[in-house]
């Protein structure tokens, strides 16, 4: 009977000390993923305010006159002249 309860004992014990390893190999591993998590976090928000950044950059360089200007300058492109325009005026056809 008093072997019994030493084996129920040791065994109790070896169940309480198994358990509180897992309780801290848990909390470990758990640190770990809240420590990437938040490193996560900050790459979403650098990403984010990079994005931010670049549809200004986008919205600034896509306006008309910067759009014209480079044009001109790389392109030779320019506003046709009124001489240079000629109006195509359609017919309607008419059956004799």
């Amino acid at each position: 009977m008093m072997r019994v309860r030493v084996m129920l004992l040791v065994g109790l014990m070896l169940a309480v000390i198994v358990t509180a390893m897992g309780v801290v190999h848990t909390k470990y591993r758990t640190r770990l993923h809240f420590a990437h998590l938040q490193d996560l976090r900050t790459q979403r928000d650098a990403i984010e305010v990079e994005w931010n950044r670049l549809r200004l950059e986008e919205a600034a360089l896509s306006t008309h006159v910067l759009v014209e200007r480079k044009a001109r300058r790389e392109l030779n492109m320019f506003a046709p002249r009124i001489g240079d325009i000629l109006l195509i005026e359609e017919r309607t056809h008419v059956k004799p």
